[in-house]
């Protein structure tokens, strides 16, 4: 993947953290992609696809 990113619809439900750890953090009101994270992990459309709202985008 090139791009992962987690939009404003975010309810910080914690299902994004819980799947892919090593991807996404939660901080504050949102969660957010790490800083460095390995995009090419296969658990970010795991992680996309436990979003309840369907916050979190790849390209």
């Amino acid at each position: 993947m090139k791009k992962v990113w987690v939009d404003e619809e975010c309810i910080a439900c914690g299902a994004c953290v819980e799947v892919c750890p090593e991807v996404f953090k939660l901080e504050g009101e949102f969660a957010e992609v790490k800083e460095g994270a390995d995009l090419a992990n296969e658990r970010i459309t795991e992680a996309a696809e436990a979003c309840p709202v369907q916050a979190i985008h790849y390209e």
